[in-house]
């Protein structure tokens, strides 16, 4: 027998050695999913308020961040620029890219009405593989359709459903923004929502320097769900002011170091 086909002259390999290699695979893949889904540990509202405040978007002790997720949708997002105007509050919208391809008119308007608009990804998608060369296209797109509409840089990134993934933060950072999740959200998506539902669900966990997590759209939730917000809008700031806090847009907010 040869010593090529004995296997001995490093040119083909042995059984033996093809089993070695499997340990070493399955490691590697082990440790690309939990870079993956590691960091998105963080949805956990515990694990960010203790130890990432910035991320939970704790700022200033007297300002509450008012945000919105999942526009812009030329027939709601319009209703909620009324009634910011109305309430005499500015806040920050987290809108989607391909939304935003679709209706440049709404984004403008958002940009015009001194609202500020942050990137909440490309479409409303689920987290659950690694896509990292995606998520580096998708949120700089997002990013890019952003700045075309509105000749705004948008600073901020909330990825859907609050999962910040590797990939999602490294595209973040490669786009130049900063991921801030929320301190206290409405449950507002649900087809259960009322707005006295949406106000008790906020001030559950509302405290000064929090960001609240609200949507001005039904495009990942129940139908007609974003009409309880809008009607929540009014109580919500008039809670924040009695308490002494200003209500405003992130860039208002004060949010320290990540």
């Amino acid at each position: 027998m040869s010593r090529g086909a004995a296997g001995h002259d490093g040119r083909h390999s042995t059984p033996r050695h093809r089993a070695e290699t499997l340990p070493t695979a399955t490691a590697t893949a082990a440790l690309m999913v939990a870079a993956h889904i590691g960091p998105a540990g963080t949805w956990l509202p515990g694990v960010r308020r203790a130890l990432f405040p910035a991320l939970a978007g704790r700022g200033r002790p007297n300002h509450i961040a008012l945000t919105f997720d999942d526009g812009p949708d030329p027939g709601s997002t319009p209703q909620f620029l009324d009634a910011l105007d109305e309430l005499a509050v500015r806040a920050t919208f987290f809108v989607l890219g391909d939304s935003v391809m679709r209706h440049p008119r709404t984004a403008y308007e958002i940009s015009r009405r001194g609202h500020e608009l942050a990137v909440h990804g490309w479409t409303h998608s689920r987290p659950w593989l690694p896509t990292v060369a995606r998520d580096l296209h998708e949120v700089e797109g997002a990013a890019r359709v952003v700045r075309r509409a509105t000749g705004a840089v948008p600073r901020w990134y909330r990825p859907p459903y609050g999962v910040l993934t590797g990939g999602r933060g490294l595209a973040a950072a490669r786009a130049g923004l900063r991921p801030v999740l929320w301190t206290a959200w409405g449950r507002d998506w649900t087809a259960r929502a009322t707005p006295a539902s949406v106000l008790a669900t906020v001030c559950r966990d509302l405290r000064g320097g929090g960001t609240v997590l609200l949507h001005d759209s039904d495009r990942a939730a129940e139908p007609g769900c974003w009409r309880a917000t809008l009607g929540a809008l009014p109580a919500l700031v008039r809670v924040c002011r009695d308490e002494g806090w200003t209500v405003g847009p992130l860039a208002d907010h004060g949010i320290g170091g990540g």
